[in-house]
């Protein structure tokens, strides 16, 4: 499909954290754009921050129950949120019944990919930040990559970032057309790519209402490494302990990011997580030619992405408050990890909102043991996203689990509804305590109404 050529384009749940930076690429204005401007119109249950923004930019978005009969007379293409391919899979047959050509989010992302050299940056745990860490270091070396993130660049103010040639460096082979794309695993989305750089933070449990267990995810990442081409790279960690059934069968060098030096580093975000994710910049920039020296410089002054370790302000009474996207235990820890480096003999108050029933009860013990880093513990209901309701499962549940390992009752709480969380933080945050909101859900909400 060739997207130059589309004149008027439909994205349904036009307002997620994906869908929407496709939505902003046709969007994108003269003199940085992948496309000629076209008509974008979209639906999505409820507006958000996201929706305002695109109608800004000039989307026409409707809300409420999506429908087919809201796709505008004279549409060209339909993309959808892979969402509804679980939720609504009724509707999503609708649309297929329809002679508009239709494509997924990765089908587009894959559409994309295939005239371009394309990053992709996988794993488990940290893909956001080492996207938002790698589109930084390309940005700032002049190269001009198209960027498509999971999240909201800090910088750039935005979860898109439209390539250009770069007439003055004309001898260069990548200005302009690299790619800089989150590959997320789930369905095995990341397979519509065609990477020639690809990156593999870690492999860990999750996922696991789509996959099996971690042979099922190892053969999907496995796929994924025999796309690489030989003139390509595969930067990675190849002691991980998951990593030799994915890496057998690769085509492509493989480079360990583990072996880039870290001296000169002095990121902004604590946590040695985030070493890693700036050890794998290091590892893409200097594969790409980058001085050493350009790419610290360019890691040293990351701004972060939104809700990933993001300051939002300071309650009435002196708390700090942060949100964060959190949602395995693994990222809990390191989350807690990085706040208890940052403030030593802080009080750290965490929020968090569980997300699914199905990783909450797969990852169960995982989650009860992953909150030792705080002081206390306020858990709300699960943000059940795409499930139907699982009684067998609660936040009540996991209070109660976390509460009998720590032997502190006072330690855990488990309130049932934001004005609770609310109100129960009002009362108790004192000056210098550090809140985080924490959970892939809308818990950030919670973050703002204490502050506001």
């Amino acid at each position: 499909m060739d997207f130059s050529k589309i004149k008027s384009v439909h994205v349904i749940g036009i307002g997620g954290i994906g869908t929407s930076a496709i939505a902003r690429m046709f969007l994108c204005p003269e003199p940085r754009r992948e496309v000629v401007r076209v008509r974008v119109s979209g639906s999505d249950r409820a507006p958000s921050e996201i929706t305002d923004e695109l109608m800004k930019l000039g989307a026409e978005i409707v809300f409420g129950e999506q429908t087919v009969a809201e796709i505008p007379e004279g549409t060209d293409l339909i993309i959808y949120t892979a969402a509804i391919e679980v939720a609504e899979p009724a509707f999503l047959a609708e649309i297929k019944k329809l002679s508009i050509p239709s494509l997924s989010y990765s089908e587009a992302l894959g559409e994309i990919s295939k005239d371009k050299t394309t990053i992709a940056i996988a794993g488990t745990h940290g893909k956001t930040t080492t996207t938002g860490m790698v589109a930084t270091v390309l940005i700032d070396a002049g190269l001009q990559p198209t960027v498509i993130i999971g999240s909201v660049l800090t910088r750039e103010h935005s979860n898109f970032v439209a390539g250009a040639s770069d007439p003055a460096r004309p001898e260069a082979d990548h200005s302009g057309k690299l790619f800089v794309v989150e590959a997320d695993e789930y369905r095995r989305s990341f397979l519509s790519l065609r990477p020639k750089i690809l990156v593999i933070n870690n492999l860990d449990l999750d996922h696991l209402d789509y996959f099996k267990d971690m042979a099922d995810i190892q053969s999907a990442y496995a796929t994924l490494v025999a796309k690489v081409p030989k003139d390509g790279v595969i930067i990675t960690d190849p002691t991980h302990p998951h990593s030799a059934p994915v890496l057998a069968g690769a085509h492509a060098p493989i480079l360990d990011y583990l072996s880039e030096s870290v001296e000169g580093l002095a990121l902004p975000l604590p946590g040695a997580h985030n070493i890693l994710n700036a050890q794998v910049a290091l590892a893409v920039g200097r594969f790409l030619g980058v001085p050493r020296e350009k790419i610290v410089l360019a890691l040293n002054g990351f701004q972060g992405t939104w809700r990933r370790f993001e300051f939002l302000g300071e309650t009435s009474s002196g708390a700090l408050v942060y949100d964060d996207y959190a949602h395995n235990p693994q990222k809990v820890r390191a989350l807690l990890a990085g706040l208890r480096e940052k403030f030593p003999t802080q009080k750290i108050r965490v929020v968090f909102q569980p997300h699914l029933y199905s990783r909450t009860k797969t990852l169960f013990d995982g989650f009860v043991n992953a909150f030792g880093g705080a002081d206390e513990v306020i858990f709300i209901p699960i943000f059940p996203a795409r499930e139907m309701l699982d009684p067998s499962i609660s936040s009540d549940m996991l209070a109660l689990a976390v509460k009998k390992l720590s032997g502190e009752d006072s330690r855990v709480t488990s309130l049932h509804s934001f004005e609770e969380a609310e109100n129960y933080l009002k009362d108790n945050a004192k000056k210098g305590d550090v809140v985080v909101t924490v959970g892939a859900g809308d818990v950030y909400k919670i973050a703002k109404n204490i502050l506001n």
